[in-house]
């Protein structure tokens, strides 16, 4: 009977770990994107922006948009370096996770070739019995 690999258990905790990073770091990254791209529009939306003004309301009209604008613009900046962070400390979290897994799976990799070896040279054995066997046999019988 083949023996179970000792740490299967740490090994699929191991492994539900570096599903859960990756899950972390595919989301953070999802953020970053959605941050970049809200950014890029705010960006567009004031270069959209009539330059010119007929009178003193307009003026002050467009100094208030180009001010709040501003304002959104510095928040987003903000925003896409926090998403930019997380993403960042997620990449770490996910890189540790594999490290931790990826020596558990050699480890039971080796467990199954040594498994296997060992299967192999059982057969092998019976294999050589059957045909020493065989072999006795016919010489025995040949002198009979």
């Amino acid at each position: 009977m083949a023996r179970a690999f000792a740490l299967a258990g740490l090994l699929r905790l191991r492994q539900i770990e570096k599903e859960h990073a990756a899950s972390d770091l595919a989301a953070a990254n999802a953020m970053r994107r959605d941050a970049s791209e809200r950014q890029a529009r705010a960006i567009a939306a004031l270069h959209a922006v009539p330059v010119e003004a007929t009178d003193a309301s307009t003026l002050f009209a467009m100094a208030a948009a180009r001010a709040s604008s501003r304002s959104m613009l510095a928040d987003l900046t903000a925003l896409a370096a926090e998403a930019e962070a997380e993403a960042e400390v997620a990449q770490e979290a996910f890189t540790e996770a594999k490290k931790r897994a990826v020596g558990l799976e050699k480890l039971e990799t080796r467990h199954r070739e040594q498994l296997a070896a060992g299967d192999l040279s059982a057969e092998q054995a019976a294999i050589d019995e059957i045909a020493t066997g065989a072999w006795q046999r016919a010489r025995e019988g040949g002198e009979a």
